[in-house]
């Protein structure tokens, strides 16, 4: 009884809590890996500027992370539409419709 009286008042508590990014964050991601993505607009761009692809859909973005947590921005692999996308050494933008 005591469990369930603390995982009420928890619940309560989380939700009565203003919202915030650090709280958001962990739903939203753990939301587009159990719906398959979010809808998003994908641009990428040569070294130089010049845009060579652009992708829309709803989908989720894995990144090559280094040591520290950082992205080294080698790679990005992705699923749209029954492919696999994997784009090297490319700048990329990502946002979420």
């Amino acid at each position: 009884m005591k469990k369930i009286l603390t995982v009420i008042l928890a619940a309560v508590l989380i939700t009565l809590l203003p919202a915030c990014e650090s709280r958001d964050r962990p739903v939203k991601t753990w939301s587009s890996e159990q719906n398959g993505g979010l809808e998003r607009t994908m641009k990428v761009y040569s070294h130089q500027g010049q845009l060579l692809a652009t992708y829309e859909g709803k989908f989720d973005i894995q990144s090559n992370t280094d040591q520290n947590g950082g992205t080294t921005g080698s790679k990005i692999l992705f699923d749209l539409n029954g492919k696999r996308h994997i784009i090297y050494n490319a700048i990329v933008i990502v946002d979420e419709k």
